[in-house]
């Protein structure tokens, strides 16, 4: 697939996956690249637990959900990790003197 192909199938992907996870936004651009990359970390999964390649052409079924699936996860530790760190800064900041006010 060329790079055009992977960017569309990337923020499709990354769309398609935020409205299943919840439909947080985190921008199209972080969408977009966490959509390319669960396709990839995807593609690489099912070859490696499941021998199928499913990465070979644009209008695969498989390599949308591929694609959807991967960028779902990855969309998931994303808002795990940001919940995590907004969480940890937040309660520092009401654990000071003046909590109360």
């Amino acid at each position: 697939m060329s790079i055009i192909a992977w960017i569309v199938l990337g923020l499709g992907s990354g769309l398609l996956a935020s409205t299943v996870t919840g439909g947080r936004s985190q921008g199209l651009i972080l969408t977009c690249v966490i959509g390319v990359l669960g396709a990839l970390g995807g593609g690489w999964a099912a070859t490696k637990l499941f021998h199928v390649h499913t990465l070979n052409g644009f209008f695969n079924l498989s390599t949308w959900l591929t694609a959807i699936v991967g960028a779902a996860v990855l969309l998931l530790i994303f808002h795990l990790i940001s919940a995590r760190s907004t969480g940890s800064s937040r309660s520092r900041r009401r654990s000071g003197l003046f909590a109360n006010r």
